[in-house]
């Protein structure tokens, strides 16, 4: 396969996943934003949207204090951010049509369908109800995206590079969003454990749909810990770090072979993967949560870098 169409499905799968995560964040943000101030929410929720997404210093110099309603078009709809789910779709669209004949049929069609569609979309200041069907209108698109390449595709290069590029940007964005519930959602004034952390914890879990898997999992009631412990290293759930990570290195097997060789690349994902593997929550709390998710955004950026060099440039 030529390294440009390599790189094409990479970012392809990339961009769709990164779309799903932004009406992900958008939605949990509007059930914070939604608490009563009974509660005691500070008012930087819209905030914490931007500083999860990457874009607060870019928000920042163009539009100074955020709100539900600048934020929103700014992480939905802008064509001055490279990161909202409109540039988002917009180059995946680009990326699918450079390698529309390694596609099946479901996933182009998802895809130009999506794009074309926002197109037609009223992308004026959203109602509540709008908002809400707009999110679950980005979280169908990538469910059918991923859901027809899984079930359509013929299990060759093109379909590693393809799941590369999902499970890589999953566990970003699952790393970010943990971070950011640690340090910015939490007000300073507010407990731990409080009223106001557990409604924050419970629209966490439902952004990654994890709140039922919680609950099955541990069977008790919100613990940061661990919700910590199934969102790092609980490899039954399809968004946590160690699962996306054996995703990772699956696919990156599969390429070796196909290719006849390992590289930099492999021995770098099956590294983290093995730490994750062998990890426990009591350790990561020890190292501090902030630096673990930290390092491991470095690590998994690292990582991507490896896999460009190796098969993508």
């Amino acid at each position: 396969m030529l390294s440009r169409t390599a790189d094409n499905l990479f970012w392809l799968s990339r961009y769709v996943e990164r779309a799903d995560y932004l009406a992900r964040v958008l939605e949990a943000t509007a059930r914070l934003a939604a608490l009563p101030a009974a509660y005691g929410a500070q008012g930087n929720e819209w905030a914490g949207a931007l500083i999860t997404a990457g874009c607060y210093d870019s928000f920042m110099k163009e539009h100074g204090t955020p709100s539900a309603e600048n934020v929103i078009q700014y992480l939905a709809f802008s064509d001055r951010n490279p990161s909202s789910i409109r540039q988002c779709l917009e180059v995946a669209r680009f990326n699918a049509r450079a390698v529309r004949t390694a596609l099946t049929v479901e996933m182009w069609e998802t895809i130009n369908g999506a794009w074309l569609e926002l197109q037609r979309m009223d992308q004026s200041i959203l109602s509540p109800a709008r908002f809400a069907r707009f999110t679950e209108w980005v979280k169908d698109i990538s469910l059918r995206f991923d859901g027809s390449g899984y079930r359509t595709m013929l299990r060759n290069d093109t379909y590693w590079f393809s799941r590369l590029g999902i499970f890589l940007e999953r566990a970003d964005n699952t790393a970010r969003i943990l971070d950011v519930k640690y340090h910015i959602l939490l007000p300073e004034s507010a407990s731990v454990g409080g009223g106001l952390d557990y409604s924050q914890w419970a629209a966490i879990l439902r952004s990654v749909n994890a709140l039922t898997a919680y609950h099955w999992v541990y069977r008790e009631s919100l613990r940061p810990w661990l919700i910590a412990d199934l969102l790092i290293l609980n490899r039954e759930l399809p968004r946590s770090l160690a699962s996306c990570y054996r995703e990772i290195v699956d696919g990156l097997d599969s390429l070796a072979a196909a290719y006849g060789g390992q590289g930099r690349a492999q021995r770098l994902a099956r590294s983290l993967h093995s730490s994750l593997e062998n990890g426990s929550i009591e350790k990561v709390f020890h190292t501090g949560l902030h630096e673990f998710l930290t390092h491991f955004v470095s690590d998994n950026h690292r990582i991507g870098a490896a896999i460009s060099e190796q098969y993508l440039i």
